[in-house]
């Protein structure tokens, strides 16, 4: 079977949020590792609306999934299309999508311009979309209810102007299979040049037929579906992959996503966009417990990768102390794991003078009772105190600088381990914090473990507050 037998998955589980609670930037990131492991062509991801957070997410996302394609959306303007391109530039397979609406309702209402204002606005974001990849897709939404000689008019004008992949959705869900089938069929003989180009096909679930219609896409000619992992008001990836690969003879297609591994790797996706990372099943290693090392022979450029797939954005001089002190190590070692790659970042990068200073904190901890932890520091020149519970000393400790600090960060990571041997051993923890989807890691070393938490999270926090102050 040739390519164009080749049906692509394209997962958008990460576009389609309203059916569950939002997600942190870490639990987005997680998302994206784990449809990964599905080996979809394609993951989708939001457009960029918040500048600074949603550039590092599709900058970290670029760097972690390792198959897939990233497909980001942009505006109908230059900047947007430099500043997504900026951002999803270093990913293994870039595209660049244009999706706007084709129906005249959502056109007048969503962007106020006409048919022809829109033909223009699409084709011009297309071409300076194709100035920087070769893969860019047109995506017609609410194509089942615009006019069918306009929406034949903007098929071929998106094809003409670069667009090599042109997607129509049937946005309301209100088609039934077989009018799907004869819609596909009417627009790959009404428009001749989607015969040039991978045609796609999206659908909602208001009528529970996405998957039906999927299929009866496929077979009238679509060769990309978009689908979600997890089941929201989408085309079900798992359904329609099982019904792909059973048919696929019979279809004369094949599909490279399979099926063995897909029904603990969705159940597991399902658990983390409906319950979050705080019950998330524990099965997966960390990033800093693949057993991937690093040595003396690897580049700067290799290092500078691996700090980005462990989820930092550092500045060039940030990255000249890692890399230096990397070196130093790498040299005496032979090797350098990622958990001391870790380290030596919360060690190296962005030292600060410390606003947050002067600790002292008391711990109380009982077999039946929770812990209970006092804590008092100082902000520059202001007294701060934070009493607070939680499950566990270390728990507790956290909490009550959070009380005491009156802000809150997704804690990102939490990592003890021991440095040296016999009872006085010294204890070494690496507490990550996230602001604004930034990673900020702190690093504390102590006989006492507590201690060293504690120190850990305001060494970080610390870098977060010298960053604001500094802005």
């Amino acid at each position: 079977m040739g390519m164009d037998n080749q049906v692509r998955i394209c997962d958008c589980t990460l576009r389609q949020t309203k059916e569950f609670p939002e997600l942190s930037f870490r639990e987005k990131l997680e998302l994206c590792k784990l449809v990964d492991r599905l080996n979809p062509d394609l993951i989708e991801m939001d457009e960029i609306r918040n500048r600074k957070i949603d550039s590092l997410l599709i900058k970290s996302v670029s760097s972690a999934v390792r198959s897939a394609a990233i497909a980001v959306p942009v505006s109908l303007n230059a900047e947007s299309v430099q500043l997504t391109w900026e951002a999803l530039k270093e990913a293994v397979r870039p595209r660049l999508q244009v999706s706007v609406p084709v129906s005249s309702v959502q056109m007048e209402y969503l962007y106020h311009v006409k048919a022809q204002k829109m033909i223009q606005l699409i084709t011009d974001t297309i071409s300076l979309c194709r100035e920087r990849t070769e893969d860019v897709e047109f995506i017609a939404q609410d194509a089942t209810r615009s006019d069918p000689v306009f929406l034949r008019e903007i098929l071929s004008a998106a094809v003409k102007a670069g667009a090599n992949t042109v997607t129509v959705c049937d946005t309301a869900g209100s088609m039934l299979p077989e009018e799907t089938a004869d819609f596909i069929r009417g627009l790959r003989t009404d428009v001749p040049e989607l015969s040039g180009v991978v045609l796609g096909y999206f659908a909602s679930n208001q009528l529970s037929l996405a998957d039906a219609c999927a299929v009866a896409a496929v077979r009238s000619g679509v060769r990309e579906l978009k689908a979600a992992a997890f089941r929201t008001d989408a085309i079900s990836l798992s359904d329609v992959v099982r019904i792909l690969n059973v048919k696929a003879s019979a279809f004369g297609i094949q599909c490279r996503v399979g099926t063995e591994q897909i029904r603990n790797i969705v159940s597991r996706i399902q658990a983390l966009c409906t319950e979050g990372m705080s019950r998330f099943p524990a099965a997966e290693k960390s990033q800093t417990d693949s057993g991937e090392t690093l040595s003396a022979h690897d580049s700067r450029e290799s290092i500078q990768k691996a700090v980005s797939r462990l989820g930092y954005d550092l500045s060039e001089e940030d990255m000249n102390r890692v890399w230096g002190r990397f070196s130093a190590v790498a040299e005496r070692k032979g090797s350098v794991s990622l958990r001391e790659l870790d380290a030596i970042i919360a060690t190296e990068a962005m030292q600060v003078p410390p606003a947050y200073h002067n600790v002292h904190y008391v711990i109380s901890v009982g077999n039946e009772i929770g812990a209970m932890a006092h804590l008092k520091m100082q902000f520059h020149d202001q007294e701060l105190e934070g009493i607070s519970t939680g499950d566990g000393s270390i728990a507790s400790a956290f909490n009550s600088i959070e009380q005491a600090t009156g802000r809150h960060f997704d804690l990102d990571d939490f990592q003890i381990q021991s440095i040296a041997e016999g009872r006085e051993a010294m204890g070494e923890t690496i507490v990550k914090l996230r602001s604004e989807g930034k990673l900020y890691s702190g690093r504390g070393i102590s006989t006492d473990i507590v201690g060293a938490g504690i120190m850990a999270y305001i060494n970080a926090l610390n870098k977060i507050v010298y960053e604001e102050e500094e802005a």
